[in-house]
């Protein structure tokens, strides 16, 4: 509630004379969320904004909706690929992007002040958006060519349970597909659970068991997507990600693409045979949008499955994502094995160890010393990353290398010496 105040008192302060500031409030279908919309509502409306009110939609249906209805602001309730017990908090500006870093700088200034309410007559008014997740539908599909459709196609689509359960088996289903729904059967308990893009097991399975095409995964707030063929086989992000940078490559042309420093050497390679620029940016979606706006490309990704593609939407979107794949396999008349043929993968080896808060991996000798002797045994055949966990006291350790038992020794010898 007092965040909902926060962000209000900045966005009334912004918001000129003769508007008074409206904010749409999506979430995914944790049992939380229940309570922390309302919360929410509460502080908006106590700090003189309006509220709409989507219900379960995916997180990038917000980003589309908020530009699309000229609101102040969007926010999304969800813990995206997180167990249920987790939840989040993600804001939207009005042209659909992550809030500008002064505005976000004066919210959390505003937490700070004293919580009051305005008077009665300024209070915010709440109403529900009833046509929300038809208008997200219609938008889906039309990022989809007007001269392809998905007829003979047959999809198993898993919702992960989450905030596209309703939505996502409609718009393969409207643009022609036959359509097998998973994990659209949200509790309140079971989003993530054994479903969705986290754990695509069960979406291989289902793909066999119904003679599927292909199968596609989301996550809780589909924002992210991976696919499965026919074989069972599961494409990930960096796999996905060269697919369409190569049908844009040989359909009109492509000017660049963003990875992360976890992207795939066998990606770039790819990419700098075909003469197209590259760049990595630091591990998350967010770091891959900032790329992509500060050199003016469109596409980019990482191996998790976030997908962007700039000019279809502000944000990553996980429908939206496999409806490029899709036109691109349909443009090319073939399958996810072939769209990627002429592309393999290096073995990646990633460990994690745990380390002590405050631990100074950076100058460690014992670590600086294996690094080092790991880099000279791979030489151009490979490479070592090492990063800390954003969110827990582990240390990330990633060793690529055209030979799987070389980037398992070394990965296995970094970490003997983090204990060191």
């Amino acid at each position: 509630m007092r965040l909902g105040y926060a962000a209000g008192k900045v966005l009334a302060h912004e918001a000129s004379s003769s508007a008074r500031p409206t904010v749409l409030i999506g979430k995914d279908t944790r049992l939380s969320g229940y309570m922390l919309e309302a919360a929410l509502e509460a502080g908006f409306s106590a700090a003189g904004v309006d509220v709409m009110l989507a219900g379960p939609m995916p997180t990038p249906a917000i980003a589309y909706l908020t530009r699309a209805l000229r609101l102040s602001a969007g926010v999304v309730i969800s813990a995206s690929h997180n167990p249920y017990h987790d939840n989040g908090i993600k804001f939207f500006s009005a042209s659909g992007n992550k809030l500008p870093d002064a505005v976000e700088h004066a919210i959390e200034d505003a937490l700070e002040a004293p919580f009051a309410c305005v008077s009665s007559e300024k209070l915010g008014k709440a109403r529900r958006l009833d046509d929300a997740r038809g208008r997200y539908i219609e938008f889906c599909k039309s990022t989809f060519p007007n001269e392809l459709d998905l007829r003979g196609l047959k999809l198993v689509v898993d919702c992960a349970h989450g905030a596209a359960y309703h939505i996502a088996p409609d718009v393969f289903h409207e643009l022609g597909a036959e359509v097998v729904a998973i994990g659209n059967q949200p509790n309140g308990l079971n989003i993530n659970d054994g479903v969705g893009a986290t754990e695509p097991e069960s979406l291989a399975r289902a793909v066999g068991e119904h003679r599927a095409d292909l199968g596609i995964a989301l996550d809780g707030d589909a924002d992210r997507l991976l696919m499965v063929d026919t074989s069972g086989r599961v494409y990930n992000g960096d796999e996905l990600l060269y697919l369409m940078v190569r049908d844009r490559h040989l359909n009109g042309g492509i000017d660049g693409a963003v990875g992360t420093l976890m992207t795939n050497m066998a990606v770039e390679s790819a990419f700098n045979a075909m003469g197209i620029g590259f760049a990595r940016a630091k591990v998350g979606d967010r770091y891959v949008l900032e790329t992509l706006l500060e050199r003016g490309w469109q596409v980019g990704g990482e191996g998790s499955g976030h997908l962007l593609f700039l000019d279809k939407h502000t944000t990553g979107d996980g429908i939206i994502s496999a409806l490029q794949v899709l036109s691109a396999l349909r443009r090319a008349d073939c399958g996810l094995a072939d769209g990627i043929a002429e592309m393999r993968l290096w073995p990646q080896t990633l460990l994690n160890v745990r380390i002590q808060r405050g631990f100074e991996w950076q100058s460690s000798p014992a670590l600086l010393a294996a690094k080092h002797a790991a880099e000279s045994a791979l030489g151009a055949e490979g490479r070592v990353l090492i990063r800390p966990s954003g969110t827990e006291p582990l240390l990330r350790v990633m060793v690529e290398a055209r030979d799987p038992a070389l980037a398992r020794s070394l990965a296995e010898r970094l970490v003997d010496a983090v204990a060191a």
